[in-house]
This record gives C-alpha cells, structure tokens and sequence, in this order.
C-alpha cells in the first residue's frame, strides 16, 4: 500500500524524472520501501514471499535480514493479519501507535505532524487518495525517506538535504519504536523486523554522522 505520492502536476509542466543515483543509495531506498510495506499494512501472500526470499550476509544487519526471512516464510496471510491488528488496530487502539507525534510528545497530531505536513508541501508530497492514517504513521515517513534517496518525488536529495529530514523525522524516534516493535507482546512475525529497522537505523546514524 503507497502511504504518499507525488501530488499531481497542474502547472502543465511534466514531473522531473529520478536522477541517476548510486547502488548504494538504490539499497538504502529499498530497505526503507521494505519496512514501510510491512508496516503499512498486513502482508499478502506475495509480500510474504518476497520477504522469505530475503538474504542476508554475516554482517549483525544481514542476520537480522535472515531472521526475518526465516519468519516471513513460516508465516502466512491470515496469521500476519492478525498480528497486524492486534500491533496496530486492536479494538480501541492497537498495542503500539506508530506516529512520530506519539513517540516524540506523548499525544497524536501534535507538532511533529505539522511539521512533516509543511515539509511534504514544500516537495509537493502528499497523502495516498483514501489514506486516513495521519501522515507521520511509521511507513509513510520511512517511504518519504525512501523517495528522497531515490528521487520518486523529483531530484534526489543531496545527502546533506537527506541528513536534515531523517534526523528531524525520523531518527527521532523511530529507532524508539522499532525497539517496542520488537519486544512488543503480539510481534511474531513483527519482532524479527523489528530488529531489521533498529539495525538499520544505527547504520544510517553512522553514516550521516560523516556528512558535514
């Protein structure tokens, strides 16, 4: 499920395509769509699929790939469905509330969603047609990040632009949230990726710590 999309072009002008970015970048971009497919949503059979397919190296973040990989091959649609309303729906409210308001003041649609909200309009970014998840949901700020490495909005950001944005949106809290994501009582299937977004996040720390 697309959580954001480029808002449509009224000027008459066509939309900027992608520029040519590094493998590693394409990589980086990749793990972000994948963290924001599982989490926007249950996983179909395919997407389960995909992630069983996963393979990892001997690298702590490549095992964390491979654990999860194990899961997603053992799991299937019905039981990932449940997981997914039992983490995130539940009958009031699920077990975790994945939004960057919750995690960084305690409340929904504080700041941190006005300020993602002013950012996406900036890069005329916005909410997927039919989406009623608040914009700073997890999957829509990992896929935002996704799409500024890769250039799905426009241009791809320079890594100085990208340091900004993910320090500012995402690394704020999200490693906060992949950490009860793992631990979290109904993670199953959710725990192991847990564990891949929290790994994932430390390399990313370390890399934009060499950006000036």
């Amino acid at each position: 499920m697309q959580a954001v999309e480029k808002q449509e072009d009224t000027s008459g002008q066509a939309m900027m395509s992608p520029e040519s970015i590094s493998e590693e970048d394409v990589l980086r971009a990749q793990v972000y769509r994948l963290l924001a497919t599982y989490l926007s949503k249950a996983p179909d059979q395919t997407e389960l699929d995909a992630g069983a397919a996963l393979i990892g190296d001997n690298s702590d973040f490549g095992v964390a790939i491979s654990n999860f990989a194990k899961v997603a091959g053992h799991c299937d649609p019905d039981t990932a469905d449940t997981e997914f309303h039992d983490l995130f729906i539940g009958v009031t409210r699920g077990e975790l509330l994945p939004y960057g308001s919750y995690y960084q003041t305690g409340f929904l649609n504080e700041k941190p969603l006005a300020n993602l909200r002013a950012f996406m309009a900036n890069k005329g970014i916005v909410r997927a047609a039919g989406l009623k998840e608040p914009e700073d949901h997890i999957a829509s700020v990992l896929e935002i990040m996704a799409g500024l490495i890769d250039g799905a909005y426009g241009p791809s950001l320079s890594l100085a632009e990208q340091k900004i944005f993910f320090e500012k949106h995402v690394d704020s809290w999200a490693t906060h949230f992949f950490k009860d994501l793992e631990g979290a009582k109904y993670s199953l299937l959710y725990a192991p990726l847990g564990t891949v977004g929290q790994l994932f996040m430390q390399i990313e720390q370390e890399a934009f710590v060499m950006i000036k």
